[in-house]
Parts: structure tokens; sequence; C-alpha cells
């Protein structure tokens, strides 16, 4: 049966140079509600990022893929052949996406549907996909391509340093209580994406550059004795900072060698937040 596979923006696929055949469910980024540009075609990391750093009057949401849209992009997949596909998604802990694409594949016909939770976001998502088109071109079978996805899902860790909570708390994804409280202390909390693919809170510290080296401090635990593919995730951090968390793990881990960074796409910032920087790792998957 001949399978594709689609992932939702979130995953940032774009900002990673590829071949596989892979459409996206593009999610919106919406500024003063009428304002409308579909994620990283209509408006990328590096303009989104700026437009923040120079508009302060409006604030950025977002709304996931339309189901009509999804259909074309069914339709479109049908066109070329497939038989089924499998949708990669943003944990279903951050949003009800998965739910959606769902119902609506439940009145499609000529295509079979599979939802798969990744339970994560950004580069671990985009691998999942990437993956998945591969082992399928390759004429690997569901079994063995599901198999591959659970062991990226429950072998990868990202870990945040956000700038600032607002956008947090805005956009529904902070406890408004917890956010306020934190805004007051002058918290920077280091975040993480739990085994369910839910946020959770690993520590409360009071600057950012103690947030960051708590981050690197983490990660080096627990990477210890694994054999990883690390990466940096960020929101238009800077380029010295993005450097200083490179040298940081090279000088423990030169095997490393260099560091994969990939930017936030934008629906992803928008709740994350400009500055936010992630230091994360995938287990490499053996046989």
């Amino acid at each position: 049966m001949k399978t594709g596979v689609i992932v939702c923006s979130n995953a940032a696929l774009d900002y990673i140079p590829h071949e596989e055949y892979i459409p996206v469910f593009r999610s919106v980024v919406i500024f003063n509600e009428n304002e409308k540009y579909d994620d990283f075609t209509e408006i990328k990391a590096e303009d989104f990022y700026k437009r923040l750093e120079t508009d302060k009057s409006s604030f950025p949401h977002t709304a996931f893929v339309s189901p009509g849209k999804m259909v074309e992009i069914f339709d479109e997949m049908k066109e070329k052949g497939y038989e089924r596909v499998l949708c990669i998604l943003i944990s279903e802990k951050l949003s009800s996406l998965a739910r959606t694409v769902r119902m609506v594949a439940e009145d499609y016909e000529g295509l079979e549907v599979i939802v798969y939770d990744s339970r994560t976001i950004a580069y671990p998502q985009a691998l999942m996909g990437l993956t998945a088109a591969k082992m399928f071109n390759e004429g690997k079978d569901l079994d063995e391509v599901m198999k591959h996805l659970d062991f990226i899902r429950d072998h990868n860790h990202l870990i945040f340093a956000v700038e600032t909570l607002e956008y947090l708390i805005k956009n529904g994804r902070l406890s408004k209580v917890a956010g306020g409280v934190a805004n007051l202390l002058q918290i920077k909390p280091l975040l993480g994406l739990d085994k369910m693919g839910a946020i959770e809170t690993l520590a409360k510290i009071r600057t950012t550059r103690k947030a960051r080296e708590a981050m690197i401090k983490l990660f080096l635990e627990e990477v210890k004795d694994k054999d990883v593919t690390p990466c940096i995730i960020h929101a238009n951090a800077k380029a010295e900072v993005i450097e200083e968390i490179k040298n940081a793990v090279l000088a423990v881990h030169p095997e490393y060698k260099d560091i994969n960074v990939y930017p936030l796409t934008p629906v992803v910032g928008a709740h994350a937040g400009p500055g936010t920087i992630s230091l994360g790792y995938i287990e490499n998957y053996h046989e």
C-alpha cells in the first residue's frame, strides 16, 4: 500500500533541507485579529521575530489549518496515488489539531488516514516525519515505521529557557496565576515537555543566564552514557548565546563535533516568545 506522510507546521520541517515529499498542515499566524499569514509560506521565522521586536502594539495568536485545507492536501495525495497517509502531528497536550484531523478523516473517502501523536514539537517531530517518509520510500511496512517513530517519541527531550512568560500566558499555555507569580518574582522558568508531551516546569530560576546554565547542566546529566543527536532550537536567540551553549556542550562532548541549530517557526514562537532557546536531544535508534 502506497503510504505518504504529512506533518504540521509546528515541526518546522520547512527549515530543514530534504528531498522527501511531505505536505504540511500549515497553521496561521494572526495579528490584530484580521491580519493572517500561513506559517512559513507567508511569514518566515526571521520576519516574524523582527516584527515582534519592532511592533510592540500587536500581539500574535495562532490557529491551526482549516478542515478545507486538510481536505485539499488529502485530495492532492490521493491524486498522486497514495492509498494511506500517516499524519505526524504536534503533541495532543498542546493542540487539538489531531482531534480535528481525525474528525475530517472520518468523512473522507478513498484515503486511509492514520493520526500519530508525536508528543513533541520542532526538530524531534520533524525527524519523525523525515524518518517515516524515507522508510516508506524504501519499502518498509507500517509496523516497522511505527516502531521507529515510537522509539523517537519515547527517547527525546527538549529543555526550554524562556525570556518572558508573556506569550505563554496570553496564548493560554501557562496558568495566568502561575505566570503572574513568576513575573512578580522575575523568575525565568526552565521548561520541558514531559513523556506525554505536556509542558512541565523543570526549575524556577531568577535570571536568564542562570536558566541557560541550568539547561546545559540538565542536558549533560541526561545524555550521560547515551548515544544521542543533540540540537539547539531557538526563537531568534542571539548568535553569541547559541555559540556559548554549543561550546559548553562540545567542551564535555567533543564527539558531537557540531550541533545542528533550528529556528522555532512562527506558530510555535508565538507561544514561546522571542529569545526562547532549547537544548535538546534524540537518542539514536539501533536495530
